[in-house]
C-alpha cells in the first residue's frame, strides 16, 4: 500500500472517488494505484503532486502494512 498518498489524500478530505475525477481516471484505477498494484504514468503523478503538494517520490513509496 502506498500510505504516504493515502494519508494525503485523507489530510486533504477527497475520497478515492474524487481524487480519480480529478485524474480524469475511474476510481477503480485509482484504487489500485493507492493499493500499490498499479503504478501510474508519469502525468497521473505529477497531477499527484501538484494536488497534494507533496513529492511524488514520496507519494509513490509502497509500505508492508
Amino acid at each position: 500500500m502506498r500510505k504516504n498518498l493515502k494519508d494525503a489524500r485523507q489530510k486533504a478530505g477527497m475520497t478515492q472517488k474524487e481524487v480519480a475525477e480529478y485524474l480524469g481516471i475511474s476510481e477503480r484505477y485509482y484504487r489500485f494505484i493507492e493499493n500499490g498494484e498499479r503504478k501510474g504514468d508519469f502525468e497521473l503523478w505529477d497531477a499527484l503532486e501538484e494536488l497534494f503538494q507533496m513529492s511524488q517520490r514520496l507519494l509513490r513509496e509502497i509500505s508492508s502494512n
